[in-house]
């Protein structure tokens, strides 16, 4: 592809692969503005179903509208391949900031802010009837700017499994129960178990395991398998993080644990609840998020730098 042409924009270079595609580096041939690329590979792009769910990631995205979600500029088709052009970012993803620093047990201002951010965000999509239901940290890009104050701004990527619950457009993509979409790490109970009524509390579930992870530096769930993983999630209490990091506040600890409670009803009600909840723990408004994460912070230690604005990683093929 090096060289090609795709929807007005020169490819220069790859940024990134997966099992099912390939974000490439264009660059727009008359105003030379940069952008990410990302493409089905084409022996994946001969499925319609797996077709149909990258486009609905492009549909789903640019409906949102909301600055903390990866901005859509143009999706169709090369040579018979789907193509989706975004937002060039400069930064890390939340996954390899964790890997760099470790937990952030005693940062709780600055995991306030990452998750309060990503919950904003994901209010707007919920306002327009999508739902993600595959949130992880590698679905989270952490970008960093100037000098005093430090902006840490987040950016949510990939709504490549995203549910249209019926208020976008009018459109419905129910799911049919049995099927199985998402990060098993990071799964609700009721994506678990394959339940046709999954709504915006899986997101909630799914940004509560990203704190706990974010807290204790490993993932509320492990098992050997994938099976025993999905049973943990559905059956098993969700631990304490202040029981394995000593320190965390009460309130952080309460909130974390409700947004992971096994029951949807028993979870924050909308993704504004978990925002003023963190308003409170970092004794900031919203808006204000992006401004107090302290110079001192471990996420501000420096790291690779990844310019990209999607992992083709989660283009999942119908279960």
């Amino acid at each position: 592809m090096i060289g090609s042409v795709v929807g007005g924009y020169a490819i220069i270079k790859e940024l990134g692969t997966g099992g099912m595609g390939k974000v490439y580096l264009g660059e727009h041939r008359r105003l030379g503005y940069r952008v990410a690329i990302k493409m089905l590979l084409a022996e994946v792009a001969r499925d319609p179903a797996i077709c149909a769910r990258f486009f609905n990631e492009a549909r789903a995205t640019s409906l949102i509208g909301h600055p903390g979600i990866v901005e859509i500029i143009n999706c169709d088709l090369h040579e018979g391949r789907p193509y989706i052009v975004m937002e060039l970012l400069d930064g890390e993803s939340l996954a390899g900031v964790m890997a760099r620093v470790g937990p952030l047990a005693g940062e709780i201002v600055t995991v306030g802010s990452v998750i309060g951010q990503v919950a904003s965000a994901l209010g707007a999509a919920h306002a327009r009837g999508i739902v993600h239901r595959d949130l992880t940290p590698d679905n989270v890009f952490v970008l960093v700017a100037g000098t005093a104050p430090v902006q840490v701004t987040t950016k949510i990527l990939d709504f490549g499994v995203a549910k249209l619950t019926g208020d976008s457009r009018g459109q419905s993509a129910r799911t049919e129960p049995g099927t199985v979409l998402g990060t098993p790490a990071y799964m609700s109970p009721e994506q678990c178990l394959g339940a046709s009524s999954v709504d915006h509390r899986a997101d909630i579930y799914a940004l509560g395991c990203i704190a706990f992870e974010m807290l204790t530096g490993r993932l509320p769930f492990t098992r050997p398998s994938i099976a025993e993983l999905i049973q943990a999630h559905v059956r098993e209490p969700v631990p304490l993080a202040s029981r394995l990091r000593p320190g965390i506040p009460r309130s952080v600890d309460e909130l974390v644990s409700r947004m992971m409670a096994k029951h949807p009803e028993l979870r924050p009600g909308s993704m504004r609840e978990v925002v003023t909840a963190l308003e409170a723990v970092v004794r900031a408004r919203a808006g204000s998020f992006p401004f107090v994460v302290p110079a001192t912070s471990k996420l501000l230690g420096g790291g690779p730098s990844a310019s990209a604005a999607a992992n083709t990683t989660n283009i999942q093929p119908p279960s």
